[in-house]
């Protein structure tokens, strides 16, 4: 059998591979040793000598030169996880080493989460919940556009920013997108509008970020942007942080309280405990809850790892698997 190793914080290992999934890939594939922590190149160096298959999820130890000198056989990484970025170096795409990660199992989380907030936001639920609490009664006359024949722009055609696309395929919205890297054929086979991003802000009622963080995009969201966001708009982002110059969108939501916009992510995370975003009542801070963080849903990635196993086994194509080139245009 091959020989795989597991190699994360335990408390990771629990929530991605739970005992009965460890059980399922240890039947498949010859775990040869306990999972160990990810500084076991120090505690146990010896131990990635055999290593084919590499388990693992967030807290995986960087693959750089030093790594692959010790685990001379590896072949493959299984990281149930996202993004891979800090995970893989030059040296291991030199060596010719495999990746696949469960960012897809993620993804579908992160688009159901912001579906729903999409929906409540066409709805004005955000500024109706506080208006009900402060003025202790109802008032329905506000102007929010409802979800009929409003306008969601998508920045970001990747996995996630399609999945949300198709996902808003039964309601009535005229969806519009930007991605530079996406073609009319693709943008009509989604059913989608694409637009510029001055042009997305402008006429969007809700505009959701998908983007991945690259040097090309870090920052990409301005002041010019939230200005010209339509009346009792929403701004979204589940991408990033670091996409949007924060403070240039917090002296544009002060003086437009209009405008919501929903942070589950902030640059840095969480913000500095001075930070203005705490007191505005047009902000609404979540904790990077999107994607799977309780263990129904952490465990759909280690699942995604075992069918990409099988996959590999069997010499068949992976689902997943993620080159050199492609991660150029991931998160």
């Amino acid at each position: 059998m091959r020989k795989a190793l597991f190699i994360l914080h335990d408390h990771v290992k629990d929530m991605v591979y739970p005992p009965a999934l460890y059980q399922t890939i240890s039947e498949q594939v010859d775990v040869y040793a306990p999972s160990q922590m990810p500084d076991v190149m120090q505690t146990s160096p010896d131990l990635l000598n055999d290593m084919e298959i590499l388990f693992s999820s967030w807290t995986c130890p960087t693959i750089d030169e030093a790594f692959l000198a010790l685990a001379s056989n590896l072949k493959i990484v299984f990281y149930g996880a996202g993004s891979v970025k800090r995970v893989v170096t030059e040296a291991f795409w030199q060596r010719g080493v495999r990746i696949t990660h469960a960012a897809n199992a993620n993804g579908v989380l992160v688009a159901q989460f912001t579906v729903g907030q999409i929906l409540m936001s066409l709805k004005g639920v955000w500024s109706y919940m506080q208006q009900t609490k402060s003025e202790r009664g109802f008032d329905k006359d506000r102007g929010y556009p409802g979800l009929s024949r409003s306008r969601v722009g998508i920045i970001g055609l990747g996995f996630i920013g399609r999945h949300v696309c198709n996902l808003l395929k039964p309601f009535d919205l005229e969806i519009l997108v930007y991605d530079p890297y996406v073609d009319q054929q693709t943008a009509s086979t989604l059913g989608v509008t694409l637009v510029d991003l001055e042009t997305l802000f402008a006429e969007s009622h809700v505009v959701s970020l998908h983007a991945p963080w690259t040097p090309e995009t870090e920052g990409m969201i301005r002041s010019v942007h939230f200005e010209a966001m339509m009346p009792k708009s929403t701004f979204i982002n589940t991408a990033r942080g670091a996409l949007v110059n924060e403070q240039e969108m917090i002296a544009v939501l002060q003086k437009r309280p209009d405008v919501y916009a929903l942070l589950d992510v902030t640059h840095p995370e969480p913000p500095a405990k001075e930070s203005a975003l705490y007191g505005m009542p047009n902000v609404m801070l979540t904790p990077h809850i999107a994607g799977a963080i309780e263990p129904r849903e952490t465990q759909t990635m280690g699942e995604a790892m075992l069918d990409e196993l099988r996959r590999y086994l069997n010499n068949e194509p992976l689902q997943w698997e993620i080159t050199k080139a492609q991660l150029t245009t991931m998160a």
